[in-house]
Formats: C-alpha cells, sequence, structure tokens
C-alpha cells in the first residue's frame, strides 16, 4: 500500500496550507452558477448584512462534476446569523438548486464575521476560510489571519468532535423515514468520517488533500485494519445510492472506533458555545 501522495501534499515550501482553488479554476459549466450565486446574495443581503462571500468545495477546486457536484457557499456577516439570514439563505440554495440542473443541491453556510475570528475557531472555521475557501467578494478574512500548518493542534479542533456527534447521528439514521433521507445522511456521514480519518492521521502523514479517495488511501496506509471501510466510505460519499445498506454498518463499526481513537491520538474538540 503506498501512502497516497500520488497529487502532492497541499502545502508549500515550508511545510504551510497552500489555499485550495480560486476563481480561475470554475469551470465554464459551472461559471453560470457561481455568478447568479454572486447576484441572489447581493439581492436577499446586501452590503448592511454581508461582509465577505467564498466558495469551497469541488467548484472552485475544479474537479465539480456536472449533475453530481453541489454547490458549497460560506457567508460571513457582519453579525451573527439572524432567522431571517437562514431563510434568505435557505431560499437561495432551493433556487439555484432548482434552476440549474449543473449542481446536485447548494449549501450556504452562514457565521458572524466576529466568530470566525474568535480564539475559539482560531484553528476551526478560521482555518476552514483560510485555507479551503475561494473568496467570491467582499475583503478577504485571510489578510487577518494566521498561516496553517497540518498539526495535531489542528487536527483536534477541526474533527475532534465525532464523539459528541455520534449519538445524533443514529437518531437520525433511525428516523429516516424515506430512501432519499437515508441516501442524504448516508452522504454526510460517510464524507465526515473521511474526513475525520485524513485529519487523523494528518500530522503524520504531513500534507494536507481534499480528494476524499486519496484521503482513504492515506488513512489506510496508518490503519490498514480498517482500510477497506474506508474506502468504501469514501465511494459512498460520491455516490450514496449506491451504498443503501452502508449507514448502519459505518455508525456500528468504523465511526465508533474512529471516534475512540481520536480522543487517544488528538484528544477532544473545545466545546463551542
Amino acid at each position: 500500500m503506498t501512502d497516497g501522495r500520488g497529487i502532492g501534499t497541499g502545502l508549500d515550501d515550508e511545510g504551510y496550507f497552500i489555499r485550495e482553488g480560486s476563481l480561475e479554476r470554475v469551470s465554464a459549466r459551472f461559471a453560470p452558477v457561481v455568478a447568479e450565486l454572486g447576484a441572489r446574495l447581493a439581492q436577499h443581503f446586501g452590503p448592511d448584512r454581508l461582509h465577505s462571500s467564498y466558495l469551497y468545495g469541488s467548484i472552485p477546486r475544479g474537479t465539480a462534476v456536472a449533475g453530481v457536484s453541489d454547490l458549497d457557499a460560506l457567508l460571513a456577516l457582519r453579525d451573527e446569523p439572524t432567522d431571517d439570514d437562514r431563510a434568505a439563505a435557505r431560499a437561495v440554495e432551493a433556487g439555484l438548486d432548482a434552476d440549474f440542473w449543473q449542481i446536485n443541491g447548494a449549501e450556504l453556510l452562514l457565521f458572524g464575521v466576529d466568530r470566525l475570528l474568535s480564539e475559539p475557531e482560531r484553528h476551526d472555521l478560521a482555518w476552514f476560510v483560510a485555507c479551503l475557501c475561494t473568496p467570491l467578494d467582499g475583503p478577504d478574512l485571510a489578510a487577518r489571519l494566521p498561516r496553517y500548518r497540518p498539526t495535531s493542534l489542528l487536527a483536534r479542533e477541526t474533527n475532534g468532535d465525532l464523539f459528541r456527534s455520534l449519538p445524533g447521528l443514529r437518531e437520525r439514521a433511525a428516523a429516516a423515514a424515506t430512501e432519499a433521507e437515508r441516501t442524504r445522511l448516508t452522504r454526510g456521514v460517510a464524507r465526515r468520517l473521511v474526513r475525520t480519518g485524513f485529519t487523523l492521521v494528518m500530522p503524520r502523514w504531513g500534507g494536507w488533500t481534499s480528494d476524499l479517495a486519496q484521503s482513504a488511501e492515506v488513512f489506510g496506509h496508518y490503519y490498514p485494519a480498517h482500510a477497506e471501510q474506508m474506502r468504501s466510505a469514501a465511494r459512498a460519499a460520491r455516490t450514496p445510492e449506491a451504498y443503501p445498506g452502508l449507514l448502519d454498518e459505518l455508525l456500528a463499526g468504523l465511526a465508533p472506533w474512529l471516534a475512540e481513537e481520536y480522543l487517544a491520538v488528538h484528544g477532544a474538540k473545545a466545546p463551542r458555545p
């Protein structure tokens, strides 16, 4: 088994994260979606509410697949999001998903600027903005943030809370009444487990990747006994409908082991308010 280094390690020569994505990497097929996102954000929020906006995920990385990939964006609001802000975000999500066949759903994350720049979020949301988000509009918050390395602290503060989430994820799986609900949950759980598995070994590997297949291979290099489970999770994260029984298997097997191992290696993520 290789250590998964076939497509680079995402760091510069000094060992700092290279920021993922750029607007130049957005393919022609997705460019109209991104342009319309910007227009609708301006319409629903405006400069009094919206400080800056960012893309993240496969579209700004240039790896999105039309009809399969979703549109992911983060909005930094001038203060904490309100119920009206959340309703506006849901309206933008639904409208874009209905109007553009290129995307399989849209998700807008909402945070206040003060929270994004706060000390508790320095190695979580702030790192996410500085390293994994592509500026779309407004002043880039990354200019006010430090550079980051793939440390155990970063691992702990990004994904060291799986143990807290497991009871709720099991409840959601038990309550899922339709195949569509289980498919969505399978995709979300699979993505989270692959991300968590990768960051578990990230400091030892000494690099970064957002590619789920490579993440599973990197993880498997250090934990070969669980490698095939993680590969299955990576496949399900891409095509969850093809793995109808995997959700329960992941929540009963890989997830609790991973949560326990994460605590042993990196410790628990600091609770947030």
